[in-house]
């Protein structure tokens, strides 16, 4: 039996989940384990919007898997607390903004067995999202309490936990019929004359205590009247009050109730109410204590919020790491080169390691403009400009930055550079809080690039369990270390897009190597090779590895973070060491800088630098800068490979700069194996037509050979060769077929022969690689002249020993139908037939071996092409009758 349960005295934002999960888990059964809130029970006095179970009439040894809402927590559930923690029963969780158990160092007290934990205003918003993705259908009725949940859990959008997916969730149910009616009536909260003198006595009582910057009010007071439902009040004290966080204390007959609310991510009121027996979530919590004095709670309570109130943000928490540096004695144009080669405008200067200063770009221009440029950088350095450190409040280093007009400012630790702050760092921290402390409306939101959407419940559903697990660890070991790490590359692009992509590549800002050893040291089984030129290393999984992965040759690469620059056009870029968002930048198009950050405190946070996002869901492929074509030309092959893989436009642009990369003869200095290998990509995801097409209107064929253009007849050939494949998969021939050689087989087939000699050596073909496919061209020729009978010996003969990219290739180019018939009788039959008798055989008849044997087995194969010879026995009658028995007259005759 499954339950699906909720905390006690339930919310909307329960019943809308367990609604939800009923949706998901259609057979299981909704039971509430306890009471309910005053307008929860109001709401199910008139409406009922799905089955909900009686907890008398269930049987707890017969739930074995619970699916908790808007908890994680056993000791919320009452009297099913204790079938939770039983080990013969499957628990899955759906909450929100509370930590993921999975990532507990400490096992949870039940059998954990699906966990979905999402950074968002309201539990009920996760479900929203499911029942959309999967096309679930959804009543009027139900989309109105499952908006109800995402109303009451976000202060109807006001709540500074409400994020971009709560408004959209909330938009989509209205359009799905939710009654607007039916939520102003429930969720608008009217005070009575109790309530008012309640709440007057709170804001009467109550006193501030500031801790790390952060403004906490503390309101008490006792109540004559029995109150069911008092957390409505905290919500129009912070509503009153211009404060970060609030903890109320409500004294009612024997028992004190504790509600808290927070807008800062500095103070957890869920973990600050869990010390005294409650629970909840980081910006809203609740808990009840029986039996203790108010005063002592109160006293207990302050002393609680001192002690886990978490410090305000720092530089290091924002600073860009490691800098770039400039030594003292270098010269202005050397200074100029580093600036031009890594993208930057302001350089600290450094002597004999410390730092020493800053210059920026503005000053070494006009210096070498003015002839200085043989000049030590020194003698143009700031040397009086504001640092900072990396314990350093950002509130700090935001005023002076503000104050003294400085766009950069070094972070210092014991006289050397650790870091650096920009106005650009400055201003993403300010738009990050923004975003958490006040409502976002949903147009303004999708304007500018998120930079906090959570990715860790796609990641959970979409890859494999061991993926995420192996995702998780290294996480935590990226903590241990001190170091940042990234999930980055395609498999968070096809993340957004929907699309499965296990390609996992890791980047960790910090050391790459030190990482992988430490993982390898954590995960048994792990197999390691490492790149130290270019502190890279590609990890691969023994069978006795304890993580399970897709296939037995799996492979995650692990790189640290590093910026490049390219020392001309066209060459391969030189690396080093930097911070994600310089190795996001050094990337080929936007929609491939997208990064997902597996640190355990922000495991599936979503990076996005450079408006990856933005573009996926326009459908763009876009470069991030203006020389992107002039530093790797090949990104023209690959612009023109992800539009039509994905089917997304090429920017205008981006257009724009390919025409000019060959206007430029930029291709020219490019090395035709990268060329090579791009067209196979190329061919190997994409249809060929289209994308020759798209190559050619861009002039891009010519950069394989001047004659080579897109026609008719070479669109006609790739259309012959793509049916030929499609013919070729429908024979389920077991042998790897190298299709995109096929594919460049029909793209240069209509040159002339020296033509396509010049193009095979522009593509750097290797001599062994030319001399195959020249083979290829003069058998195809051969075989379609010649192949002209339905004779399966000469057929046989013909094609015996012909590589099947040969015989493919010949299907698509050839357009008689009896050389097609010829082949295709040949690959579905003929091919296979082979003698079943062997020379043993022949020996036990009597044979003497020698040359004998080999004309046997030819005339033997040759009538069983012909059909005539079926099994073993009419090859061995066969040979009797045909050579024994002659055999046998020689040796009478020879008697005689």
């Amino acid at each position: 039996m499954d339950l699906i349960v909720c905390h006690l005295n339930a919310d909307f934002d329960c019943l809308a989940s367990m609604l939800g999960a009923k949706k998901i888990y259609p057979g299981a059964l909704p039971v509430f384990p306890g009471s309910q809130e005053k307008k929860v029970r109001e709401f199910l006095e008139l409406h009922t919007p799905f089955e909900i179970g009686r907890l008398k009439d269930i049987d707890p040894s017969r739930v074995r898997r619970m699916i908790m809402v808007d908890t994680g927590d056993p000791s919320r559930l009452g009297p099913l607390k204790e079938r939770a923690i039983s080990p013969d029963v499957r628990i899955h969780i759906y909450d929100h903004h509370i930590k993921p158990l999975s990532k507990d160092k400490e096992k949870p007290p039940f059998r954990l067995e699906l966990e979905v934990i999402e950074e968002v205003g309201a539990t009920a918003t996760i479900f929203t999202e499911m029942i959309r993705e999967r096309k679930l259908p959804l009543s009027p009725m139900e989309a109105t309490v499952l908006a109800l949940g995402i109303y009451e859990e976000t202060g109807s959008f006001r709540f500074s936990s409400t994020t971009e997916r709560d408004m959209i969730a909330g938009a989509w149910l209205l359009r799905k019929g939710a009654v607007l009616n039916i939520i102003s009536e429930f969720i608008k909260i009217e005070l009575d004359r109790r309530e008012l003198r309640l709440l007057n006595s709170l804001l009467e009582s109550s006193r501030d205590l500031e801790v790390h910057g952060i403004r906490i009010k503390i309101a008490k007071a006792a109540s004559m009247d029995y109150l069911g439902d008092v957390a409505h009040l905290a919500h129009r004290i912070m509503d009153i009050e211009d404060i970060d966080a609030l903890i109320m204390l409500v004294g009612m007959e024997d028992k004190v109730i504790m509600v808290g609310r927070s807008r800062a991510p500095e103070i957890d009121v869920g973990e600050i109410l869990s010390r005294f027996g409650g629970g909840g979530h980081p910006v809203a919590a609740s808990a009840t204590i029986k039996d203790e004095p108010l005063e002592l709670i109160e006293e207990r309570l302050e002393a609680t919020i001192i002690k886990l109130v978490r410090p305000e943000r720092r530089a290091r928490d924002i600073m860009t790491s490691p800098v770039i540096t400039i030594p003292w004695k270098s010269s202005l144009k050397e200074a100029e080169n580093v600036m031009t080669k890594f993208g930057v405008n302001v350089l600290p200067v450094t002597q004999e390691g410390r730092y020493a200063g800053i210059i920026t770009r503005e000053v070494v221009e006009k210096a070498i403009f003015h002839g200085f440029g043989r000049h030590p950088v020194g003698e143009f350095t700031t040397t009086d400009a504001e640092t900072t450190d990396p314990d350093a409040p950002l509130g700090r280093v935001e005023a002076l930055m503000i104050e003294q007009n400085q766009r950069f400012m070094p972070v210092i630790r014991s006289g050397k550079v650790v870091g650096a702050i920009t106005r650009t760092d400055l201003l993403r921290n300010i738009y990050e809080e923004t975003i958490r402390r006040k409502r976002i409306g949903e147009e303004e939101f999708n304007e500018r690039p998120s930079m906090g959407r959570n990715l860790g419940r796609l990641i959970r559903e979409r890859f494999p369990p061991d993926i995420v697990r192996f995702l998780e660890v290294a996480g935590d070991i990226a903590d241990d270390l001190g170091f940042g790490a990234y999930l980055v590359g395609g498999s968070v692009r096809d993340l957004l897009r929907g699309e499965k992509n296990l390609d996992i590549d890791i980047v960790i800002e910090g050391d790459g190597l030190r990482f992988t050893e430490t993982l390898s040291g954590e995960i048994p089984g792990l197999k390691v090779t490492t790149h130290r030129r270019f502190n890279t290393a590609k990890i691969r999984f023994s069978p006795g590895s304890p993580l399970r992965m897709p296939t037995p040759d799996f492979t995650i690469d692990i790189a640290t973070a590093r910026t490049e620059y390219y020392e001309a056009p066209a060459s391969l870029p030189k690396v080093e060491t930097s911070s994600i968002k310089k190795d996001l930048y050094r990337r080929d198009f936007t929609i491939n800088t997208l990064a997902v950050r597996l640190n355990r405190k922000d495991f599936g946070k979503l990076i996005d630098f450079f408006g990856g996002q933005r573009d996926i869901r326009e459908k763009t492929i876009r470069v991030l800068h203006n020389l992107s074509f002039i530093e790797d030309p090949t990104r023209a092959f690959r612009a023109v490979r992800f539009a039509e893989r994905f089917g997304f436009r090429i920017s205008k642009h981006t257009e724009n700069l390919i025409k000019s990369a060959v206007k430029l003869n930029l291709f020219e200095k490019l090395s035709g194996t990268r060329i090579y290998d791009e067209l196979r990509l190329a061919f190997s995801e994409t249809d060929p037509v289209r994308i020759l097409r798209r190559l050619s209107r861009y002039g891009l064929l010519r950069v394989i050979h001047p004659a080579l253009k897109f026609t008719e007849t070479l669109e006609e050939t790739m259309k012959s060769v793509v049916e030929s494949l499609a013919w070729f998969d429908l024979l389920f021939i077991e042998e790897e077929l190298d299709r995109p050689r096929v594919k460049i087989l029909g793209l240069i087939y209509l040159l002339e022969p020296d033509q396509r000699l010049e193009a095979l050596r522009r593509l750097s073909t290797s001599e062994k690689t030319i001399t195959e496919i020249e083979r290829t061209f003069r058998q195809a020729a051969f075989i379609a002249r010649t192949l002209q009978t339905e004779d399966p010996v000469v057929i046989y003969r013909t094609l015996s020993g012909t590589d099947l990219e040969t015989l493919v290739f010949t299907i698509a180019i050839c357009k008689n139908r009896k050389v097609q018939k010829a082949i295709s009788r040949f690959m579905m039959d003929l091919r296979k037939i082979k003698p079943e008798i062997t020379g043993k055989d022949l020996l036990s008849l009597g044979i003497p071996s020698g040359p004998i044997y080999s004309e046997i087995l030819t005339t033997v194969l040759e009538e069983k092409l012909r059909g005539k010879l079926i099994t073993k026995g009419d090859e061995l009658n066969f040979v009797k009758q045909n050579y024994l028995q002659g055999q046998e007259r020689g040796l009478k005759t020879g008697q005689g």
